[in-house]
């Protein structure tokens, strides 16, 4: 058989970002396309997108990522069937302008893990609603956007929250992972915590998450932090009657935070809000923010947008002056990427010129893997994002008789490499 080599062009699968990225940005959740309850509803009527004047107002500011909130409903109106052509071209509208901003976007179904049918909701992987369905949403629309270079991740579901049982979300999490990566290996997946993605309870509601399984490796854990006295994010009260105080949104993070680093993981503030009367709470947005600086961990803002401007949250400028807010927002736009050591040296390893050579490629028997150091680890992982295969590297030669036909994925130290072909 034909030797093929494979380059170790790890660069193929970072374990963070777009290509050559030297910064993680701050930004905004842009809000509307979410809105509404009756589906699909009419649009500027009853939901709506970004302009591109909103994406020229946050740009200009220097915030670079853009949270886009989505409904499964409007972009899928009939389950496992093709996404709505109308609704991804809005989708990708706003994804492309943003590309000519020099912005990112994060792509987030804003569902709850629940869907609207024949108008009642349902929870995802109960009440008649497979978890089958969402997976084959996130699988379609995975494939449509893949060569967008613009896609910081795919936020596959905003704030799960009161599931049937414990490991609920993990499992449907786990589905939808594994279906996009039937598809697409590159970009990264981000993964709400359960319980509305609280910060706080996040040892209690979604410490499973650590054992979710990615074929390439690029997840990204998602938190929310609110500083009012439930956490909702509603602020019915003043900064007093909310019992807030300086550092309320540290505290709320930090539970977040050190399961981060205990487990070598990476993370993400995906909303964070503060009313814009009281110059208290950019004392404590200021405090959150510094925070989750000083830990690699960047976030957007809760909410920009031009259907937002009424609530108290909002970042949207009033009659053309910017909002109280967004002197704070602006202090915290990137997080150099040199500042971070786990992030840089995982990056430093992944753009590394050194040749893995795996062959024969495709295989039947054995395979042949170069360029390894002795006691490296070696994991052999399936598409399903299944470790198959699991040993310490001491010979060359190693055999694979016993695997099923198909593609697989060697990493090496908990790194995805390359692939190769059983056949």
């Amino acid at each position: 058989m034909k030797k093929i080599i494979t380059p170790f062009f790890i660069c193929l699968f970072s374990a963070f970002t777009m290509n050559a990225q030297t910064a993680l940005n701050y930004g905004v959740n842009l809000a509307g396309a979410e809105f509404g309850d009756v589906f699909p509803g009419v649009y500027d009527t009853d939901y709506t997108y970004p302009s591109n004047s909103v994406l020229d107002y946050y740009s200009g500011k220097g915030l670079k990522l853009i949270r886009l909130p989505i409904k499964w409903e409007r972009i899928q109106p009939t389950m496992n069937t093709a996404l709505n052509a109308t609704e991804l071209n809005r989708i990708t509208a706003v994804v492309d302008y943003a590309k000519t901003k020099g912005m990112q976007v994060i792509v987030d179904m804003h569902n709850y893990c629940r869907r609207s049918i024949n108008g009642t909701e349902k929870i995802i992987g109960a009440n008649g609603l497979p978890t089958a369905n969402i997976k084959d949403c996130w699988t379609r629309l995975a494939t449509a956007l893949k060569t967008k270079t613009n896609i910081f991740a795919y936020d596959i579901m905003n704030e799960p929250h009161d599931m049937p049982q414990a490991n609920s979300w993990f499992t449907i999490a786990q589905q939808i992972i594994t279906g996009i990566r039937t598809t697409d290996l590159t970009t990264t997946i981000i993964v709400s915590g359960d319980d509305w993605s609280s910060g706080e309870r996040w040892l209690q509601s979604s410490d499973n998450l650590k054992g979710l399984v990615d074929a390439s490796n690029k997840l990204i854990f998602q938190a929310h932090i609110y500083f009012d006295a439930d956490a909702s994010g509603t602020y019915a009260g003043t900064y007093d009657q909310e019992a807030a105080y300086p550092n309320v949104g540290v505290d709320r993070a930090t539970p977040f935070i050190t399961w981060l680093n205990t487990n070598g993981l990476k993370g993400f503030v995906g909303e964070y809000g503060i009313p814009g009367d009281d110059a208290r709470w950019n004392v404590a947005l200021t405090n959150l923010l510094s925070y989750l600086t000083s830990n690699c961990v960047n976030g957007t803002y809760w909410a920009g947008g031009e259907w937002w401007d009424t609530y108290n949250l909002s970042i949207e400028p009033l009659n053309g002056v910017d909002k109280p807010q967004m002197a704070t927002v602006k202090s915290f736009l990137s997080i150099p990427l040199g500042n971070c050591p786990l992030l840089t040296s995982s990056t430093e390893i992944q753009n590394e010129a050194k040749a893995l050579n795996v062959y024969p490629n495709p295989a039947s028997d054995q395979l042949i893997i170069e360029g390894l150091k002795l006691n490296d680890r070696i994991q052999i992982v399936n598409v399903q994002g299944q470790v198959v295969k699991d040993f310490i590297y001491n010979s060359t030669v190693f055999s694979i008789s016993d695997l099923n036909s198909g593609i697989y994925f060697i990493s090496v130290n908990a790194l995805q490499n390359t692939r190769f072909v059983k056949e």
